[in-house]
C-alpha cells in the first residue's frame, strides 16, 4: 500500500507524517518550526527529501484557519495553502486542505480510550452528533455528523462570535476586550492569549497591574497560593462552560463534546474547581436536559494527523 502525506499546521509549528490507510507511521512523524520556513511547501520538500517515501496516494493538510473552496489561510500566520501545489508535490495525487478542527473530528472514531479524559462523565450515544471544541492559539469548533458509514465534519469559525456575558463583571470584561481589540470575540477570552486577557482584567478589578501573561497565570495556579490567579481561572472556566453549553444546545451532541488544543490541556485540571460544569449546565429550564451531554478532553498530540488520513479515505 502506498503512503499518504498528512500535515497539521498550527500558528507556531507544523507536524508532518506518513500514513498507511489511517494508521500513522510512528517513526515518520516530524515537527518543524514555522518561523524557519517561508511557507508549507519548503517544509514538505524538506520532509520528503529526508523520508523518501516513494509515490504518494494523497495529501491532506489541516490548517488553523478558515478554508473556502478547497484553499485556506492561517489565522495567526501569513500563509495561504492551496491544493494544487500539494498535488504537484505528490506527483498528481489527490490533495485536500481542511480546517484543523475538522481533522480532529475525522479522528474521533480512532482515538484510544487512554486518549480521552472525562471532564463531565455521561452516556455516549454512538450514532449521535458529536462536537469538537478547540482551545489553543484561538478557539473554534467542528460538529461531527454520521450518515451511514460516512462522517460529515462541518467547518466553522466560532471563535469570532461575540462573547456571551451573564453579569456586570463579565460585561466589564467584554467592554475591556472591545476597547483593546475592537471586538469582544469568544477567542479574545477563551484561548491562550484570552487566558492572559482574563488574568489582566481580573488583576485590574483587584487594583493590580499585571501583564496579560497566561503562562504566568498557570505557574501561579500550580503554586496554589495566588488569589487573583484563582479568580481569573474561575472566570475563564465559567465562560468556557457557558459557551460550551450554548454550543451543546445548538448541535445536541449526545455523542459527546470533545475538547482539544494546548490550552484545553493546560486548564483542564482547574475546570472542575473553577465551576465549569455548573456553568455548562446553567440553562434555566433546560438545566436537567444538559445532563445528556458528556464532555471529554482529547489527549493525543497527533489526532489531527490521524484525522487527515481518515479524511483522505472518506474522500476516495
Amino acid at each position: 500500500m502506498t503512503m499518504a502525506l498528512v500535515a497539521d499546521i498550527g500558528g507556531t509549528n507544523t507536524r508532518v507524517a506518513l500514513a498507511k490507510g489511517r494508521a500513522l507511521q510512528a517513526d515518520s512523524i516530524q515537527r518543524f518550526r514555522n518561523a524557519d520556513f517561508e511557507g508549507l511547501e519548503p517544509i514538505l520538500h524538506t520532509y520528503l527529501g529526508a523520508q523518501q517515501p516513494g509515490p504518494l496516494s494523497g495529501v491532506c493538510v489541516a490548517i488553523a484557519g478558515p478554508v473556502s473552496d478547497g484553499r485556506g489561510s492561517l489565522t495567526n500566520l501569513n500563509w495561504t495553502i492551496a491544493p494544487e501545489p500539494l498535488s504537484a508535490l505528490a506527483g498528481g495525487a489527490p490533495a485536500l486542505v481542511v480546517n484543523d478542527l475538522q481533522a480532529q473530528g475525522f479522528a474521533l472514531d480512532h482515538l484510544s480510550d487512554s486518549a480521552l479524559q472525562a471532564l463531565i462523565p455521561g452516556q455516549v450515544s454512538t450514532a449521535a452528533t458529536r462536537l469538537v471544541i478547540g482551545v489553543g492559539t484561538g478557539f473554534n469548533i467542528a460538529p461531527v455528523f454520521r450518515s451511514g458509514d460516512t462522517l460529515i465534519v462541518a467547518p466553522a469559525e466560532a471563535g469570532h462570535q461575540t462573547l456571551p456575558v451573564q453579569d456586570s463583571t463579565e460585561l466589564a470584561l467584554v467592554r475591556a476586550l472591545a476597547a483593546d481589540t475592537g471586538f469582544a470575540a469568544v477567542e479574545e477570552a477563551l484561548s491562550g492569549r484570552g487566558l492572559g486577557n482574563v488574568y489582566r482584567f481580573v488583576a485590574g478589578q483587584n487594583g493590580q497591574n499585571r501583564p496579560a501573561d497566561g503562562k504566568e497565570l498557570t505557574r501561579l495556579l500550580a503554586d496554589g497560593e495566588d488569589a487573583i490567579a484563582k479568580e481569573a481561572m474561575a472566570m475563564f472556566a465559567q465562560l468556557l462552560g457557558r459557551v460550551a453549553g450554548d454550543l451543546a444546545l445548538c448541535f445536541l451532541p449526545k455523542g459527546g463534546i470533545y475538547f482539544c488544543g494546548g490550552m484545553s490541556r493546560i486548564v483542564a485540571p482547574y475546570l472542575d474547581q473553577g465551576g465549569f460544569a455548573d456553568a455548562f449546565r446553567a440553562k434555566g429550564r433546560f438545566a436537567e436536559f444538559m445532563q445528556d451531554f458528556p464532555v471529554f478532553l482529547i489527549d493525543d498530540d497527533y489526532a489531527a494527523l490521524t484525522g487527515c488520513a481518515e479524511c483522505l479515505l472518506q474522500h476516495r
